[in-house]
């Protein structure tokens, strides 16, 4: 194995430790948001569902499957809007909350995009 194989190996892992870190924080953010932190007056606590989509990209991302990375690049926009849009919106302890979310699905976008390209141009050509 050539030495550019090895960083690049060595980088596609730090991009997975990294989406995996991401996916892991907004799912740990969404469940407390929902149930502990900042539950909505008389809510149910069923909005804490909005985490599961991000469930389901955890076994992808941990085995390398570059179809996960590129569906979750899509799929974190959804909280990435949610993030803006409740910062603008709410005050107090939320706003904090938001800009969580908002940098850990950005951070997300980044990784999944990053690891998408290092796969793509280290792939051999049809």
């Amino acid at each position: 194995m050539s030495m550019h194989e090895e960083s690049r190996l060595r980088a596609l892992n730090v991009a997975r430790f990294v989406a995996v870190s991401c996916v892991i924080g907004l799912i740990a953010l969404g469940l407390a948001w929902e149930l502990w932190l900042a539950r909505l007056p008389g809510g149910s606590g069923s909005l804490a569902l909005k985490v599961l989509p991000l469930t389901l990209a955890v076994a992808g991302l941990l085995k390398h499957r570059l179809y996960t990375y590129r569906w979750t690049s899509l799929l974190v926009w959804l909280y990435v809007t949610e993030g803006l849009l409740r910062i603008s919106s709410e005050t107090g302890r939320v706003v904090t909350l938001s800009a969580i979310e908002l940098g850990l699905s950005l951070t997300l976008f980044a990784a999944c995009g990053y690891y998408v390209r290092l796969r793509l141009t280290g792939a051999p050509r049809a």
